[in-house]
Parts: C-alpha cells; structure tokens; sequence
C-alpha cells in the first residue's frame, strides 16, 4: 500500500524515535512511499524490533497494534485458513473477548485481502495491524499448539477401525495429500512443526496415559500437548518405519533407519530413525539434520561465532597453524564437539593442503574437504577408514570420533609421523581424557609426544532477547547456586520470561564454554608420571587454563545466559 503524503511517513518516523531525521528522509525516498518497502528497510538496515514497528503501523492506519499475545490467535480457523496461506497474504484470525473473530493483518491497504476475508468469515471483522515478525512467530506457535494438531486428529478413530488393529500400515503406503489417511497427515504435521520449532531430535515415547511427543529445542526436550491417545502408537510408529523401509513386523527387537524429507522450497531434510522396543510399545526417535538451516550456519561458521573468548580463542588458533600434531575436543553428546572442528577445519582450508576426514555420520559437507562416511556394515570402521586416509597423502586429518584402542593408535602415529590430527573424544574433560586414552593401551611417550592441546566444551543457552528480563536472586538462592553472596550481590543477573518467538522457554539459541588445556613440559610430565588428576589440573591452570565452571560464569555475568542453565552443564566445585 501508497501512503498519500509520504510526509506522514517520515513524521512518524522521527516521532517515534526509529531513525534520525536525516535517516528518515532517506529510507522515505528510498521506499516512495510504499510502507511494506519502508517496513523491510527498517529491519533489514536498522534492527528495529517488533514493538516500535507495531507502534507506527497503529498511527500509520489509525487501526489498534497486535503484539501476538491477546486477542489470542483463532486455532480453530487454521484449519480453513492454513498457516502458509496466512504467512504467505499477511494475516491471521484472532478470537475476540466478546466471542467474535477479528484479524490481524501485515497491510490494512490489501482491499482484495479483506474483501476475500468478510466474505468467508461471518458478522463484522475487527482488525488490527502487526509487523510481519509477530505475526510469523503467532503463526509458528499456533501451528504447533495441541489444539491445532486435535483438528487432523479428530477422523483418527474412524480411520483406525476401518484399517483394524491386525494390519495397521495398510493405508500408509498412499501418497500424503489431501485425501491422504489421517496417520500420514498426523505424522507429516509432527516433522513439519518439528521443523519449525527448530527441534534437532523427535521423540516419541508410549506410556500408560498415551503417546508423548517431545521436540528436543536448544539441547532440552520440550512436550508438545497432551500425549496422544494409545490406539495411535501403532500405526504411528509403522508409518515411521515404512517412511524408513524398516520391518513393519519386528515390534522385540530396535531398529535403525533413515528417511528423507521434501519440501516445497530448499534442500531435503534427513531424518534419521531410532525403534526401540519398551514396556509401552515401540518408542521412535528422529534425529533431524536440515540441510537448509545447515548450510546457512555453515556460511556464517567461523571460531568467533561459538562463543570463544578472545585469550581462549588466540591460544586454540597458534594449535591450528602446526604442522603436525593431535588436537583432541572432548565433551558429551550434542556438546558441539563437531561444529568446533567443522569450524576449525573451515578456518584452516587454503586449498594448498589435503584435508581428509572420516565421520559418522556425515553432518554437512565442507566445501574442498574429501569427507568419508563409516559404514560398519560394509565394514569400513574408523580405524580402517584412517589406515586408508593415511595411503592418501593427507596433510590435515579428521577422525569423528576415538571409539576402540586400535583408532587410538592408527590417530597417535598419524600425529607422529607429519600430520594435523582432529579427533574427539567421549569425555567429560581434559583428566578424564587422558585416563580414558592411557586406559585404551596407548604408550604414554608416544601419546605426549603427539598431544598438541586438549579442548572441553559445553553448550549453555543464551537468553531470549525478545523477552531478556533483570533477575534478582536473594543471597540464599545464590548460595544455593554455588555462588558467594559476597561476590555476586551486586551482579546484574537475567532471565528470559518466556514470548512466542522462544517458543516460552526464554531461551533461543546456544553458545559454547571452553576449557583449553595446553600441553606444556608440566602437564606432559605429570602424564609420564601417571600424577593424580588434581595435580593434572593444577598444571593446567598454570599454563593459563580457565575451567568450564569459570567460563559459564562469565557468560552469567556478561548477560548472556542464566545461572540456572549454568548449573545444568557445569558443577561448582
């Protein structure tokens, strides 16, 4: 829509305080006017949040702002409205207190738009306006609400007596659409909310009162709803295990596959799939690696961007520069230890030297990078695969993981004889990961001879910053924290209160901590010696170490993320 005197505009943006006046008159100019223009130029160059936008929009049209909380949003209506078409026109319906249904739209000046909606919505239509931001966020929150996803369960009973309980994939084999049976459409709706919400993992776990869902967000399992009725677990499941061409027959036994995933816009989706028998039925988990939203991390993957401190970050680097050596990452499951080599690796590609890795699996490719999948099957091991690497004449290596005492070794001699050896390493940190090792059969000279540095890394979610709030703790609650009252009395602390953009968890996103342990004459002699871990640990700290505990707290107090999920990933000792 053309507002008639672009002068408003440009009034309304001085007023408001969202640009200076000399900025103003440009972005008018730039846009002519056109207030979608002038909305996206704001955002785009200016980082101007929903709140403001919501503001000028309200005097722009003289029509009331929707911030996406009340007038909820009319669930019941996406069923006739489906959120694409709504995110694609720009509007949704709301439920008003009075029990009518209002709309908020992104451009009040769409006529065609709101002819359409008085047609097929019933008695008068109130509406207000939003940014395009919030009314994304309402419609991803709305499309995974409990309510919406009864609406595709409600013909689930009928469908499942007619197919019975003897054979109940029969109808699973149709291609999804519109006409497709109700499981199909229960479990595309389960994967596509999935990946809305950003889950990394699905989860889907039988008991006596149903079937839970559980997305897994940032690291931590969300439920999604009340659990589903029983008389789905089945069907459910079988339609999982044709979608991965498992045996639909095997219920005693797990079973592992895979799938992928189309979609209209970007690259397929991979899943991978987990069956495992339990008192309750079978249980499925779906590791999801979109491609997508890889590739856009993977673009922006640089060493700066994981959460290193500078002191940490230079020292990591002078280890990334030698020629030879083995740098170990240590850390449990989904701690980032692959992104932090994935990065490292990006860091150090010239396109001069000859980059090998072995992985299991691969998670995305790195570009100029020779990357080799483990297929254990076929009986490609990763001491095999590296036996074979080493035939390559690499000159930097990757291995994705030191599982068996025989990959220690191939990994150590590699490191011996000329070659940058990454690898990581199931641990929980640097004391651990050398007992772990030595305990392996590897020759105590040989592995300090080879050992370049050892990093330990965590994941701590950083605060929303749609809904970062201060957060006052009494002196009893932070001793109960593991912090002195003394020190921390005075820190400014946060929280995240919870919005639909974090889906109300008040957290979005992750952030690393890092203990980076240098090998120096103390710390390898104190391995020689086989010293006890605390004396391993006290030549660290001489080399300059800072712990994991010290460096989740410094994230505390630079207001990133919260005590509490610093006390979910690190100990106070």
């Amino acid at each position: 829509m053309r507002v008639g005197a672009p002068a408003r505009l440009h009034d309304l943006l001085v007023t408001e305080g969202l640009v200076p006046e000399a900025a103003a008159a440009t972005l008018s100019q730039e846009s002519n006017g056109d207030v979608q223009a002038l909305l996206g130029l704001l955002v785009s160059r200016y980082q101007v949040p929903p709140s403001p936008l919501a503001r000028l929009l309200s005097r722009l049209y003289g029509l009331p702002a929707w911030d996406g909380g009340a007038p909820p949003v009319a669930a019941e209506l996406l069923a006739r409205f489906p959120p694409e078409t709504c995110r694609r026109r720009g509007f949704v319906p709301l439920h008003l207190p009075d029990g009518g249904i209002g709309v908020a739209l992104v451009d009040p000046g769409d006529l065609p738009l709101l002819d359409a909606l008085r047609r097929a919505l019933p008695g008068p239509l109130p509406c207000y306006v939003t940014p395009r931001a919030t009314l994304e966020a309402a419609l991803a929150a709305a499309a995974r609400a409990p309510g919406t996803l009864s609406l595709l369960e409600e013909d689930l009973p009928a469908a499942l007596a007619a197919e019975g309980p003897a054979e109940p994939s029969y109808a699973l084999e149709a291609s999804p659409g519109e006409t497709a049976p109700p499981i199909i459409r229960l479990v595309d709706t389960l994967l596509r909310n999935a990946l809305a919400a950003r889950a990394s993992d699905m989860h889907l776990e039988g008991s006596e009162q149903g079937v839970a869902v559980k997305y897994r967000i940032d690291g931590m399992l969300y439920p999604v709803g009340p659990p589903l009725p029983r008389a789905y677990q089945e069907p459910v499941i079988s339609r999982l295990k044709v979608m991965a061409e498992l045996d639909i027959a095997e219920h005693r036994l797990p079973q592992d596959g895979r799938f992928k995933l189309r979609r209209e816009a970007g690259p397929p989706v991979d899943c991978r799939l987990s069956i495992l028998p339990s008192a309750f039925g079978e249980g499925a988990v779906i590791r999801i690696l979109d491609k997508a939203a890889l590739t856009a991390e993977l673009q922006e993957l640089k060493l700066e961007r994981l959460g290193f401190p500078a002191p940490d970050l230079a020292r990591f680097r002078r280890h990334l520069v030698k020629p030879y050596g083995l740098i170990l990452v240590t850390g449990p499951t989904g701690s980032g230890k692959t992104t932090t080599l994935y990065a490292a690796l990006t860091e150090i590609h010239t396109g001069q030297d000859k980059i090998v890795t072995i992985e299991d699996p691969i998670e995305y490719q790195l570009k100029g990078v020779l990357q080799m999948p483990v297929n254990e099957k076929k009986g490609l091991t990763f001491a095999r695969g590296l036996r074979s690497i080493l035939r390559h004449d690499p000159d930097k290596i990757m291995v994705g993981e030191i599982r068996d005492p025989e990959t220690a070794q191939i990994a150590v001699q590699a490191a011996l004889t000329g070659h940058l050896v990454f690898t990581t390493v199931h641990a929980n940190n640097a004391v651990d990961v050398v007992g772990r090792l030595l305990h392996m059969g590897l020759d105590p000279y040989n592995f300090v001879a080879a050992l370049s540095c050892i990093l330990t890394q965590r994941l701590v979610r950083l605060i929303c910053p749609g809904c970062r709030a201060p957060l006052s703790l009494s002196p009893d609650a932070l001793a109960a924290a593991g912090l002195p009252p003394a020190a921390w009395q005075g820190v400014s602390l946060f929280h995240g209160r919870g919005c639909p953009a974090c889906h109300g968890t008040g957290y979005m996103g992750r952030t690393g901590i890092f203990e980076l342990v240098e090998v120096t004459d103390r710390f390898r002699e104190a391995i020689l010696a086989r010293r006890p871990g605390g004396e391993l640990r006290a030549a660290a700290a001489a080399a300059g170490t800072t712990f994991l505990r010290e460096a989740a707290l410094e994230k505390v107090r630079a207001g990133h993320t919260t005590v509490a999920d610093t006390n979910r990933v690190t100990v106070a000792e």
